[in-house]
């Protein structure tokens, strides 16, 4: 991928070749950005543009997709790919970044056709593009929406039936918008302070010397939020040091519910990239003994190199299918199994996953729910405990799996939080929690922590 880093054209043709990749060879969007930035030398503002181009673009596809048809009803059958990713990078400009000149988005939109052997249809994006300007001035939105609930909320936040037919069934639609709008917005970037290294107070210190803008998070006793420009993640104060890492704050409830103590044994059945194992090492005091499994070497390494950056000694990586372990019986006090979900708790991170879900996946997803939780339930000493966590919203993945479990294994019960704890403000009257990313400000997720009798 070569490219000239210089001019607001070249922004939006990186963006463009980026969108190929991800439309047409079906990559990972952050994964071909951090590529695409490897390779260029784009300033921080451009990188920030193209970030938001493309992950915007991505999110809004759908909507995008019907503004083209609607406004160039003419060419919606006889459009090069080419072309319709060139009206998404001008349309998105155009209905969602208010800092973009109008002329700006059509001038560079029509030079991008011209440059990408498009010429004789430059004048289409050209029109369609001050089609809409020209509706927008007289007040009329120029997209129109389906009657239809579910057709009007995925044409009008950009989400496939398949996510907003079952929120509407489980939240109603009032519910279901406010989620959709949520996900739609850039993520936030939350950090988890190492309490074995430093102490919140020199972390916030030394980053906002750093000009990173930092707020504290209400009940999360380790976080902090970033907000604005951040940079390069590595470059940040104190990650060579291991003072923090990477996490979002509904995660780092997970493993303050499983309350892990010194000297204890605990296994994490799911455990790569190490983002909850080092929590429960640094809330053990890196005493005890953690066993961190997962099947995917390359999650290991990755896991493994999060605990050596944050000088935790504490952790056993065991490589496999934790279904097929059985020398861990009756040998955990606690035991956390982070299930494999279809994520739609992280939809503002990971755009990806709206357009790769489907029913059959969740189903395939749920039996493999109950047959690590069937197997890890029987890790656990008695009165020992596990916590189930995931981060999606389907019930099918949460409640379901739950009261599945409860119906067979009698001597199993939830055990709320306790009384002092800052969980206890988000604990439903089942005992369980639900985090809804509107409400909380958070990403969505779901955590019971179960008793063995």
């Amino acid at each position: 991928m070569k490219i000239s880093s210089e001019g607001s054209t070249n922004c939006r043709q990186l963006a463009l070749l980026i969108l190929k990749e991800i439309e047409q060879r079906g990559a990972y969007t952050d994964i071909v950005l951090d590529h695409a930035f490897n390779q260029t030398n784009f300033n921080p503002s451009d990188r920030a543009l193209i970030t938001e181009l493309v992950y915007g673009i991505v999110r809004r596809r759908r909507t995008l997709d019907a503004l083209i048809d609607q406004l160039g009803k003419k060419f919606a059958h006889q459009q090069p790919p080419n072309l319709r990713l060139i009206l998404h990078l001008g349309l998105y400009q155009l209905r969602y970044l208010s800092h973009i000149p109008l002329s700006a988005a059509v001038n560079t939109s029509v030079d991008l056709a011209k440059e990408n052997q498009l010429r004789p249809l430059s004048g289409v994006v050209n029109g369609i593009l001050r089609n809409y300007i020209r509706l927008s001035e007289t007040k009329i939105d120029p997209l129109t929406l389906p009657n239809h609930p579910v057709e009007k909320l995925g044409v009008l936040y950009s989400f496939p039936n398949e996510i907003i037919e079952p929120w509407l069934q489980q939240f109603g639609e009032d519910t279901t918008a406010q989620l959709c709008e949520w996900f739609n917005q850039p993520p936030h970037l939350d950090l988890r302070i190492n309490p074995l290294t430093t102490t919140l107070e020199t972390v916030e210190v030394h980053l906002k010397q750093a000009d990173i803008k930092v707020m504290n998070l209400k009940d999360i006793c380790q976080g902090l939020r970033l907000t604005g420009k951040i940079g390069a993640i590595k470059e940040l104060p104190g990650f060579k040091e291991g003072w923090w890492t990477v996490q979002d704050s509904s995660a780092q409830l997970v493993t303050h519910l499983l309350d892990p103590q010194p000297s204890e044994v605990i296994i994490d059945a799911c455990a790569a990239p190490g983002g909850k194992t080092t929590h429960i090492a640094e809330l053990m005091q890196d005493q005890g003994i953690i066993f961190a499994c997962d099947r995917t070497p390359s999650r290991l390494n990755k896991l493994q190199a999060n605990a050596q950056r944050l000088h935790l000694k504490s952790i056993r990586i065991v490589a496999g299918d934790s279904r097929q372990f059985d020398q861990f019986t009756a040998m955990a006090d606690r035991v956390l199994l982070d299930a494999p979900c279809s994520g739609l708790g992280t939809l503002h991170r990971h755009p990806d996953i709206r357009w790769r879900h489907n029913p059959e996946k969740v189903k395939k997803l749920s039996k493999l729910q109950q047959e690590l939780l069937e197997k890890t339930a029987t890790w656990v000493k008695p009165r020992g405990v596990l916590v189930y966590a995931t981060c999606t919203l389907n019930c099918l993945e949460n409640e379901l799996i739950i009261k599945q479990f409860l119906d067979t294994h009698t001597t199993w019960y939830i055990e709320p939080p306790l009384p002092h704890s800052p969980l206890c403000n988000w604990v439903t009257s089942l005992g369980w929690i639900k985090i809804l990313p509107h409400q909380h400000q958070m990403d969505g997720f779901f955590l019971v922590k179960l008793k063995k009798g």
